[in-house]
């Protein structure tokens, strides 16, 4: 599991700026003016080969701002969910009263917290930090964000603050992670598959707020039910205690092996549906669609080809899961959800032999060249498999940066259709062939 680390502040004090430095991206709202940011936002980052995410959330306020209480909330259970915390003050500003008490709320907190001083573009600015030693810190970082000023330094130290990753039992189960939008029937899966009421189920969407985990034995075969609070699009998250469930239900994607997509097939196929399964691709994780409460569902010869035609259309970035249709209350074809988990975990776990996939990728080729690259042919020398869980590949090119994304795409399908792997995401990379001049 990735440590999650949590940048607190007032606003205007440069914590998205902080974000889109350390993650590598601009998915941050950078504006000057204070309080862009309102709800919590996460990405994942990566120093000195520790992987991590990284929690930006709302600047923390006085009582006059309309949001302030909601924003001390998400900060609050961010603090609550963290492995560890950042501070992140102003160093041109200064201390002000929202800092005093920002620290006075860290002090009983027993994780490592680094408080950090930002907008010192240089060491002749140094002088600008000595204020908020007043505040009685012992260690104060100091660094510009913009300026990546200090900012190596920092991290060093941050990822040396991780908790190192211990094996724990419960990786010798097959993880499944019970995922979806709020109200889809997570929990009454869960119960039904562990036949007693381990969850409580109520149609108030939040009634789960923490991810919670159940052994089961089925058929003899050992899993680990990671249920979760359900996720919402960004936009959606209105209510308070939703704001605080996605950073768990991504916990739980990136412990799991499998993640069951719950849809509540009633509604029918949802953006927010779409948003769910997406998280769960990007981290690759084995993916099951199971389209619930279908017991009231009104059918005619036509109603499963139709929700299974608009599912694929929806999710195509996801037409290698499988997907059936269940109903979690009734127990309608839950058993079958663990001959698919079978399968599917057998293909995410499989190594394919190195001739096998140079022959795969060497056919691919001759029968579909690349497009000619400023004159000059693509060259693929070599394919190995470097990891499984899901199958990752890298082939040495010539030209990785000119091989198409669409052409990555053909190579995928053509493996997935000659090694039979046809139910797991797959991950194909390209990179430079080593020791060339």
């Amino acid at each position: 599991m990735k440590p999650i680390v949590a940048i607190i502040g007032r606003p205007n004090v440069g914590k998205s700026t902080f974000f889109n430095a350390v993650t590598g991206t601009r998915d941050a709202i950078v504006d000057d003016f204070p309080g862009v940011t309102r709800d919590r936002h996460y990405g994942d980052a990566l120093w000195d080969t520790r992987e991590f995410t990284l929690v930006d959330t709302g600047g923390f306020t006085g009582k006059g701002d309309p949001f302030s209480e909601q924003v001390r909330i998400q900060i609050f259970q961010a603090i609550d969910d963290a492995d560890a915390i950042i501070l992140l003050m102003d160093g041109k500003t200064g201390v002000t009263p929202y800092d005093r008490e920002m620290v006075d709320l860290l002090r009983p907190v027993r994780k490592p917290v680094f408080y950090v001083v930002n907008k010192i573009d240089g060491a002749e600015q140094e002088d600008r930090a000595y204020d908020f030693y007043a505040l009685g810190i012992d260690q104060l970082h100091t660094l510009s964000t913009a300026h990546r000023y200090g900012l190596s330094d920092f991290l060093d130290e941050l990822v040396e603050s991780f908790p190192e990753n211990v094996h724990d039992e419960k990786q010798d189960m097959i993880k499944l992670a019970v995922v979806g939008r709020p109200n889809v029937g997570k929990s009454s899966l869960i119960n039904s598959i562990l036949g007693r009421e381990r969850h409580i189920v109520s149609d108030v969407p939040g009634t789960t707020r923490d991810a919670v985990d159940s052994p089961v034995s089925i058929n003899g075969k050992h899993y680990l039910l990671i249920d979760t609070a359900g996720i919402r699009r960004k936009g959606k998250v209105s209510e308070k205690i939703e704001k605080f469930s996605i950073i768990k239900a991504l916990r739980s994607l990136d412990r799991c092996d499998i993640a069951l997509i719950v849809i509540d097939a009633q509604q029918g196929v949802t953006d927010q549906d779409i948003s769910v399964a997406g998280y769960a691709f990007d981290r690759g994780c084995g993916c099951i669609l199971l389209l619930n409460k279908w017991d009231l569902v009104p059918k005619d010869g036509k109603t499963i080809k139709k929700y299974m035609d608009e599912l694929r259309d929806k999710a195509k970035f996801l037409n290698f899961a499988p997907a059936m249709t269940i109903s979690a209350l009734t127990g309608q074809r839950v058993p079958k959800i663990f001959s698919e988990v079978e399968d599917v975990y057998a293909q995410f776990a499989t190594r394919i032999g190195t001739g096998q996939i140079n022959k795969i990728v060497e056919d691919a080729v001759s029968a579909n060249e690349p497009s000619i690259h400023m004159g000059r042919r693509i060259k693929f020398y070599y394919t190995t498999q470097v990891s499984t869980k899901p199958p990752t590949f890298v082939t040495f090119v010539n030209y990785p940066d000119a091989v198409h994304f669409s052409y990555q795409r053909y190579l995928i399908n053509r493996i997935r259709e000659t090694s039979g792997l046809t139910k797991t995401p797959l991950r194909l990379y390209f990179r430079p062939r080593s020791g060339r001049k």
